[in-house]
């Protein structure tokens, strides 16, 4: 145990303090409040400088009428379609909106003329705003009075509450639940690719440079392996927690340059019984508050960092593998295939079926198949997991991480020694047979 941890300590310290660790640690952290930033001027900018934008309308119908906005204003006119056009190419007006002789059964030939391509919200506003004042007109057309159809009109909001064995409730809302497996799973698939690579990288740089030789002389090759990917890990985990700690606080100075607020801000605020009454009324709000002081953060993290280092073992011992099998990088592409189809069936699982399902068939078994686990499971665990499912796929997890370390021992034993030959999968479970 004594040689591993050399090992370890050797492969954390060795890229801890390289430039290029210190650089990534402190400038990636910068990179993403500086775009936020940089975007969050442009808008308020854009927002305290834009002029209104006025947008002729000509209705043959004389039956439309749409509500100017801080950023649209309509004017109506009988204006020809040829002058209406000119006014857009000479600049006077933003925009021109025609809307022919309908058959309102059948609305068709509504056309805007612009020199921009139009946004998408836009053309959905006036979609939706002309759609309701065709509906009101076939209404009181059929002697039927539009107020009297909003007056019975009624909003339904179902309300989600989980109850535990112990028959507890807890409010739960499924958007809030997406957002935290969504980023969960995605954290766990991104660092498994970056940090496996680092491992396979690292192992072909030694075994090139002939220093394995020297090492192996010393120390057992399973011994050497299972050394470098816990160190490396060890290093993925100090720049994730650095990483958390610096996005933080800057995007927190960032955002409160602007004037606004972040996320946990607003909750400890809305929290006040003061707040609480303003929005009493707001029955979504009052239930994503609920659902987010409900969640056990703590199970949350721990849960997280379980799959982080869990996934990162199972996959890392198979690129520790792969390094030891080739000579150089380009080779690597043949051996990758194997590796890299679990991690995506995990990722792909994640959006089709454990986020959209939870709790179907498919989703179970993707979180509980340790090559899928550690990214599927964190969708799961986020909409609240049986213990039963959860201590199964922990355990299945640990039993796979041992099964991957004891093949990839077999392959990284015999590769690691080995130079200049042209290894192939027959070759690989060769070795994998070998005592």
């Amino acid at each position: 145990m004594g040689k591993v941890w050399l090992v370890i300590k050797r492969e954390y310290l060795s890229r801890v303090q390289k430039k290029s660790f210190l650089l990534a640690t402190i400038l990636t952290p910068l990179i993403f409040p500086a775009i936020m930033g940089v975007f969050l001027w442009i808008a308020v900018d854009e927002s305290s400088s834009s002029a209104l934008r006025i947008i002729e309308v000509v209705d043959e119908n004389n039956l439309f009428f749409l509500e100017s906005s801080e950023q649209y204003a309509f004017s109506f006119s009988n204006t020809s379609l040829e002058d209406a056009k000119t006014m857009v190419q000479d600049g006077e007006r933003f925009g021109f909106l025609y809307i022919p002789k309908l058959d309102l059964t059948k609305p068709t030939g509504i056309i805007y003329y612009a020199e921009k391509n139009p946004s998408m919200g836009f053309i959905t506003t006036l979609e939706s705003n002309l759609k309701k004042r065709i509906e009101e007109q076939r209404l009181f057309e059929s002697g039927i009075d539009p107020e009297v159809i909003n007056a019975y009109r009624t909003k339904v909001a179902i309300q989600s509450i989980t109850l535990d064995n112990r028959g507890d409730e807890k409010i739960s809302d499924a958007t809030v639940n997406y957002a935290i497996g969504f980023m969960a799973g995605i954290l766990i698939y991104i660092f498994i690719f970056i940090y496996g690579n680092q491992i396979m990288q690292g192992v072909i740089e030694e075994k090139s440079s002939r220093i394995i030789e020297i090492l192996i002389s010393s120390i057992r090759p399973f011994q050497l392996m299972m050394g470098k990917i816990i160190g490396i890990g060890a290093v993925g985990l100090t720049q994730f927690l650095i990483w958390v700690v610096l996005i933080g606080g800057i995007s927190s100075i960032i955002i409160g340059y602007f004037g606004m607020q972040l996320p946990h801000q607003q909750l400890m605020e809305l929290s006040n019984p003061e707040m609480g009454q303003m929005i009493n009324g707001d029955e979504n709000i009052y239930n994503i508050i609920q659902t987010i002081q409900g969640i056990d953060f703590i199970q949350l993290t721990l849960t997280f960092i379980f799959y982080f280092l869990g996934g990162y073992l199972l996959y890392g011992a198979f690129f520790a593998a792969v390094g030891a099998a080739i000579d150089t990088p380009s080779e690597a592409q043949q051996f990758m295939l194997p590796i890299t189809i679990p991690l995506l069936i995990g990722y792909m699982g994640l959006f089709v079926f454990v986020l959209n399902d939870p709790n179907s068939n498919v989703s179970f078994w993707l979180s509980i198949v340790p090559f899928t686990s550690p990214i599927a499971m964190m969708g799961r665990v986020s909409y609240g997991v049986p213990f039963w499912d959860l201590a199964l796929s922990i355990v299945l997890l640990i039993v796979g991480f041992l099964f991957s370390t004891w093949v990839a021992g077999k392959v990284y034993r015999i590769g690691i020694l080995i130079h200049g030959t042209k290894v192939n999968y027959k070759t690989i479970w060769r070795w994998i047979k070998t005592n």
